[in-house]
């Protein structure tokens, strides 16, 4: 929940006239237990909440006396928060087997991705690192062939980035040469802290934002067209996405731009200054 127009409350009170307004608008109700519930508050105090709900949003709330509880009006207007569906359903979904949001009214989930085990001692030592400018060294297992078996290498490591399903770290490796990502679930122990041998402003790639612009697939119904659209927010018939060169080969991938298919429901969106991402991309990838 982002606050939008809190302002003279301490954050307590604005936190709790958050939440009503969020259950309001989200779960179509919401009553002093439930305040109390996520809050812990007293319930004369979850009475005063609602109180000044009502003075500061007089025409977005009603009390219906045979349920007692309060229900979001047909002249609803947000006053205190951002309205953002997909922060929703992420509340809602479950992060683990067994989670998800315990005040949630609607059965949702997500699909389950097996976690990558990162050693939290590595974590820290990298961590370390970047915070210091510093290089450290990374007993690394790399997936090249060149490199069957784990290898101590030197790197400066000054970022941290994930693609959706793995974490990395952007560091220069001292054995390369160059700026690389190491994947933290591949990064078996740490030791050894030392100088730096290049710094973050010198990872051109990592600094310099490629502007992606996808439409959709030319070879869908027209129909289908708007629909995509629509899906990705664009705006006449194209959506512009900021994305770090260095990680063009990840947004690449998740999104599909990478895949070679005759049928375009399987790439409902491309890319459509394509010569200049592909050139990117390329750069990126050396």
């Amino acid at each position: 929940m982002i606050a939008a127009a809190t302002k003279g409350f301490r954050w307590g009170v604005e936190r709790r006239l958050e939440f009503v307004e969020f259950r309001l608008f989200w779960e179509g109700g919401v009553n002093r237990s439930d305040i109390v519930d996520e809050f812990g508050v007293s319930v004369p105090q979850a009475s005063k909440d609602l109180a000044l709900y009502q003075e500061q949003a007089p025409a977005n709330i009603v009390y219906d006396r045979s349920e007692k509880r309060y229900f979001a009006s047909d002249a609803f207007r947000p006053k205190f928060i951002e309205l953002d569906a997909a922060a929703y359903l992420d509340r809602i979904a479950p992060t683990t087997a067994t989670g998800g949001d315990a005040h949630a009214t609607l059965v949702a989930d997500r699909l389950p991705i097996p976690q990558r085990r990162i050693a939290s001692n590595s974590l820290r030592s990298l961590l370390a690192a970047v915070r210091g400018n510093r290089s450290i060294e990374i007993l690394y297992q790399s997936m090249s062939q060149a490199r069957p078996e784990p290898l101590w290498r030197r790197v400066s490591p000054h970022a941290f980035a994930s693609d959706g399903l793995r974490w990395h770290a952007r560091a220069y490796c001292h054995i390369d040469q160059k700026f690389k990502d190491f994947i933290l679930s591949r990064c078996l122990d740490c030791r050894g802290l030392g100088e730096a041998e290049s710094f973050p402003g010198s990872d051109e790639r990592w600094n310099s934002l490629f502007q992606v612009v996808l439409i959709p697939n030319p070879a869908l119904t027209s129909g289908r067209q708007e629909v995509v659209a629509q899906d990705f927010a664009m705006v006449d018939g194209r959506v512009v996405v900021p994305v770090r060169r260095a990680m063009l080969y990840y947004f690449s991938k998740r999104l599909r731009l990478d895949l070679a298919s005759s049928d375009p429901r399987e790439t409902p969106v491309v890319v459509s200054n394509r010569e200049e991402f592909d050139s990117a991309l390329s750069e990126a990838m050396r």
